[in-house]
C-alpha cells in the first residue's frame, strides 16, 4: 500500500460504486468486513451485498449519504455497518463514482474510557473551562491555567467573579447565568490583557450549555479564542468606511484635516497631527523637489487627551522641520516612515528641538508614524501618528491603514483648497466688478450688502447704482445662473452692459430687451458651434428714479419684485409684471410706473435672500425686517440678513440694495418755454442769471450763461418746437437741460479754423463736468451738468 494512497488501509473499508451502481475498487479493510475479496465483488452490484437487496440513492443534487445498511458477510450472517457515502466528480473525463467507507472501531475504548480523548480535551490549544449548574469552576484545561495564571486543581470551586475582579468578570458570569436559563448558546467579545500575557488581545468566549441525556442543563461550557487578527481587520475595515464617510464633509481645508485627525484617533493613534505646506510659500501649488528644512502649517491636530497637551505647535502656526524631523523625511522620502523612541530612531530629532524632547519623556512617546499626503501628483503636506497609551509599536498593517486613510483625506484635502482657490479667485473677480462703494445722488440714499454662497461657491450675483442725467438714478439688481469664476465673470459683463445702455438713458424694458439680446449671445459663444441658447442665463430688475417728478419706473426679467415702505406704512410688495429670464430671445418686456412719497424705502435683492426657507415665508420675514426700519440704512441692511440669515451662510449668493427716494422741492427747478426765435435768446439768458441770483449761485452765472446760449442756440437752429429750458439745481450740481420735438441727436465735430460754427458743443464739454443727450418719448432732451464751487 502506497503512504500517499489510504485506500487500502485495513482499519476502513471502502468501496468504489459506478453511477450505474456498479461496484469498482474493494479495499482490504472491506474484505475483513465482510470476507469478500476484490475479484468476488469488483464489477458485480453493490446491491447483491445488501442483505434487504434496496440499495439506497441519494436524492437529486446532493452529493453526500449517510446512514445504518445491512450487509450480507460471505459466511451468510448480517452485518449492520454505519456508511457515509461521497459523490466523487468525474476525472480525465471518467465517469461519475461514489467512495462508501465505514470505520472499523475493533478494539477501540469507550469516548469515557479513552485517555487519548482526554488528553486532548485537557490539553487543547483552546482554552477552555467547565462551570457547573450553580455556576462553580468544576475544572479548566491547560491552556486556560496558563492564561490565568492559576493552578488548575487549587481554582475548582469558585465562581467567574471569584477568579478576577475586572469587569469582563462579572460580565462573564451574567452570560453563564442567561445560559443555564435558557440552554442557548451565547458569544461574548472583549478587549483585554489576560494575567499571562504582555499586551492586550481581543478575545471572544463562545458560551454553551451541558445537558444530560434527558436534555437538562447541568452545567456551562466556556471556550476562549483569541481573534485579535479578525478584529484589528474588522476595526481597519470600520475605520476606512468611517473615513470615506466623515473626511471630506466640506469644502474646507482645515475642517477637512481636523475630520483626518479625529478619525485616526484613538482607533491608530494616541495622537495625530495634520502639518500642510504653507500654499502662499509654493505659489498656490508644490512644484519641483522638496529641499530642507521644510516650512509647514499646523492645520488640525488631534489626541486622546483633552486639548492636545502634548502638541508643541498650535493650529495655523508655521514650524520648520530639518532633516533628521520625522516630517522632513517621509516627505523627502516621498514615502512612510516609521521611527521608534527605543531604538534611538528620534535621537537626531530629539536633538533638534528641546520642546520636543521634553513632550516625549512627558508623555512617554515611543513610536512615530509619518505619512505623507499626495493628490493628483501633488504633495500636500504630512500627517504623523504617534503612540504613547498604547504599548505596541506600529505594524505593517497599520502602515497600509494609516496610508489608506491619508490617500482618501489628501484627496478631500486637495478638492478643498482648489475649491478655496478658485472661490477666492472668483471672489476677488466679483469684488472687484462690484461697486466699492455706491455714488451719493441727489435722488437716493442707499445701501447694500452682499454675500457669497456658503458652499455653493462664488455665483453672479450683482446690484449697481447709475447717477443719470437730470439727478435720475437706476437702480439695477441681476443674478447670473450658476457659481464660480465663468459666472463672475459673464456677471462682469452684464454689468457693463447695463451701465452702458443707462448712459444712454434707454427705458427699463427697453434695456432688458438689449440685455436679453447680449445674453442669448453670450450663450451662444458659451456652447461654441453645437451650443444652443439657454446655456447662460440671469435674471435682471431695473428701475429709474426721477427726483423732480418722484415717479419711479420699473421692468424685470425673471427676477423677484421689490419691496417697498412708504413713510410711516407697511412693507409691500410692488405688483410688476413678471417678464422672462434673460437668454430666452425674442419675448418682450413690460414695465410699470409708480409714484412715489419722498422718504420711501426700496428693497432690491436677489432670491438667495429668502430662497433658506418657503419663499412666502421668507418675503413675510423680509417685510418684517424691513417694517423695523428707522433712519440707518445700513443697520436695517444688518437686520434683514440677521433675521433671514440666522447663521450667516446662505446656499446662494445674496444681494441687497436698499434705497430711500428723495425729492426736490419745486423751488429747485426752473423751466421756461423758448420761443423759436435767435433773437429771443438774450432775454432769456437774463432770466437765467436772475434765477441764479435767487438760487446764490452768482459764481456759476457766466458758466451757465454761456451754457444756456449754446444749447438754446443749437435747438431753435436745428431742432423742432416746441422747445423747453430747465435748470436743476441741487446741493452739489446745476444742470441746465434743453428739449425739443426733433429726434436727431446732436454731436460735436471739429470745426475748421476759418469755420464761423461748428464748436458749440465743444465749448460745453469743456466748460461742464458732463454733458450728453436723451431721447424721450416726444423728441430729445440735451444736458449738461455744471459743479458748484465754494467761492461762488
Amino acid at each position: 500500500m502506497s503512504p500517499d494512497d489510504p485506500f487500502d488501509d485495513a482499519s476502513t473499508a471502502r468501496a468504489v460504486i459506478h453511477e450505474d451502481g456498479t461496484l469498482t475498487r474493494w479495499s482490504e479493510g472491506a474484505r475483513h468486513l465482510l470476507g469478500y475479496g476484490p475479484a468476488e465483488v469488483v464489477g458485480r452490484p453493490a446491491a447483491a451485498l445488501l442483505a434487504d437487496g434496496g440499495l439506497p440513492l441519494p436524492g437529486p443534487g446532493e452529493n453526500r449519504w449517510s446512514g445504518t445498511l445491512a450487509l450480507r458477510h460471505r459466511d451468510g450472517h448480517t452485518v449492520s455497518v454505519w456508511v457515509l457515502a461521497h459523490r466523487r466528480a468525474p476525472q480525465d473525463g471518467g465517469p461519475v463514482t461514489w467512495l462508501a467507507v465505514t470505520p472499523r472501531t475493533d478494539g477501540f475504548p469507550a469516548p469515557e474510557d479513552d485517555e487519548l480523548v482526554r488528553a486532548a480535551l485537557t490539553q487543547s490549544p483552546c482554552a477552555t473551562m467547565i462551570f457547573d449548574d450553580r455556576l462553580r469552576l468544576r475544572g479548566v484545561n491547560d491552556a486556560m491555567a496558563d492564561l490565568l495564571q492559576l493552578p488548575s486543581a487549587r481554582i475548582r470551586g469558585l465562581r467567574a467573579g471569584d477568579v478576577g475582579t475586572r469587569p469582563q468578570n462579572a460580565e462573564l458570569e451574567a452570560y453563564l447565568r442567561r445560559v443555564l436559563a435558557t440552554g442557548e448558546r451565547q458569544q461574548m467579545q472583549t478587549f483585554m490583557k489576560a494575567t499571562g500575557e504582555e499586551r492586550a488581545h481581543a478575545w471572544l468566549a463562545r458560551i454553551a450549555p451541558l445537558t444530560d441525556p434527558s436534555g437538562r442543563v447541568r452545567g456551562v461550557c466556556v471556550t476562549a479564542h483569541d481573534f485579535t487578527g479578525h478584529f484589528l481587520a474588522r476595526e481597519r475595515l470600520q475605520l476606512v468606511n468611517e473615513a470615506s464617510v466623515r473626511i471630506g464633509s466640506t469644502l474646507d481645508v482645515t475642517r477637512t484635516a481636523q475630520e483626518l485627525a479625529e478619525v485616526c484617533v484613538p482607533t491608530l493613534a494616541d495622537f495625530v497631527s495634520v502639518d500642510l505646506l504653507d500654499p502662499h510659500e509654493h505659489g498656490g501649488e508644490t512644484t519641483g523637489p522638496l529641499t530642507a528644512p521644510v516650512h509647514l502649517r499646523r492645520a488640525a491636530h488631534h489626541s486622546v487627551n483633552p486639548g492636545a497637551p502634548e502638541a508643541v505647535v498650535k493650529p495655523g502656526q508655521v514650524d520648520v522641520y530639518p532633516d533628521a524631523s520625522p516630517q522632513a523625511t517621509s516627505l523627502l522620502a516621498g514615502r512612510t516612515t516609521v521611527a521608534a523612541v527605543p531604538s534611538g530612531d528620534l535621537d537626531a530629532w530629539r536633538a533638534w528641538d528641546e520642546r520636543r524632547v521634553r513632550r516625549v519623556k512627558e508623555y512617554g512617546i515611543h513610536s512615530t508614524m509619518s505619512v505623507p499626503l499626495q493628490a493628483r501628483g501633488t504633495t500636500l503636506g504630512v500627517v504623523v501618528f504617534s503612540r504613547f497609551r498604547r504599548p505596541e509599536p506600529f505594524s505593517q498593517d497599520d502602515e497600509l491603514l494609516a496610508e489608506e486613510v491619508t490617500a482618501r483625506a489628501a484627496v478631500c484635502i486637495d478638492n478643498a483648497r482648489r475649491y478655496s482657490r478658485e472661490r477666492e479667485t472668483a471672489l476677488a473677480l466679483q469684488r472687484s466688478l462690484l461697486p466699492r462703494r455706491l455714488p451719493r445722488t441727489a435722488a437716493v440714499d442707499a445701501a447694500s450688502r452682499y454675500l457669497p454662497a456658503a458652499r455653493a461657491g462664488v455665483g453672479g450675483d450683482w446690484f449697481d447704482v447709475i447717477p443719470l442725467s437730470g439727478t435720475r438714478v437706476a437702480m439695477v439688481v441681476g443674478e447670473v445662473v450658476g457659481h464660480g469664476i465663468q459666472a463672475s465673470a459673464t456677471m462682469g459683463r452684464l454689468r457693463t452692459a447695463v451701465r452702458t445702455l443707462a448712459d444712454i438713458d434707454l427705458a427699463p424694458d427697453e434695456l432688458l430687451t438689449h440685455l436679453d439680446d447680449l445674453v442669448v449671445r453670450l450663450s451662444e459663444e458659451a456652447g461654441g458651434d453645437g451650443g444652443s441658447p439657454g446655456e447662460v442665463g440671469a435674471t435682471c430688475l431695473y428701475a429709474v428714479y426721477d427726483p423732480v417728478s418722484r415717479r419711479c419706473t420699473l421692468a424685470r426679467a425673471g427676477h423677484p419684485p421689490p419691496l417697498l415702505l412708504p413713510p410711516g406704512g407697511v412693507p409691500r410688495r410692488v405688483d410688476l409684471p413678471a417678464g422672462p429670464p434673460l437668454g430666452l430671445g425674442g419675448l418682450p418686456f413690460e414695465s410699470a410706473e409708480l409714484e412715489l412719497t419722498e422718504g420711501s424705502v426700496l428693497a432690491f435683492y436677489t432670491d438667495g435672500l429668502i430662497e433658506s426657507r418657503d419663499v412666502d415665508a421668507g418675503h413675510r420675514v423680509l417685510g418684517d425686517a424691513l417694517a423695523a426700519y428707522s433712519d440707518s440704512l445700513d443697520e436695517t441692511c444688518d437686520r434683514v440678513l440677521h433675521a433671514l440669515l440666522p447663521h450667516g451662510g446662505a446656499s446662494d449668493d445674496v444681494a441687497l440694495l436698499l434705497a430711500r427716494t428723495r425729492g426736490l422741492s419745486a423751488s429747485q427747478v426752473a423751466t421756461w418755454d423758448i420761443p423759436a426765435d435767435p433773437a429771443l435768446v438774450a432775454p432769456i439768458r437774463k432770466q437765467v442769471v436772475e434765477q441764479l441770483e435767487r438760487w446764490e449761485l452768482v459764481g456759476a452765472s457766466f458758466t451757465a450763461e454761456l451754457v444756456v446760449s449754446e444749447l438754446v442756440t443749437n435747438a431753435i437752429r436745428y431742432g423742432a418746437r416746441p422747445i423747453r429750458l430747465r435748470l436743476i439745481h441741487d446741493a452739489d450740481t446745476l444742470i441746465c437741460e434743453v428739449s425739443d420735438t426733433s429726434h436727431t441727436a446732436p454731436h460735436l465735430r471739429r470745426a475748421k479754423t476759418w469755420d464761423e460754427g461748428g464748436r458749440g458743443l465743444l465749448l460745453v464739454a469743456q466748460l461742464t463736468q458732463r454733458w450728453g443727450s436723451r431721447h424721450t418719448a416726444d423728441g430729445k432732451t440735451i444736458w449738461a451738468e455744471l459743479g458748484l464751487f465754494e467761492d461762488e
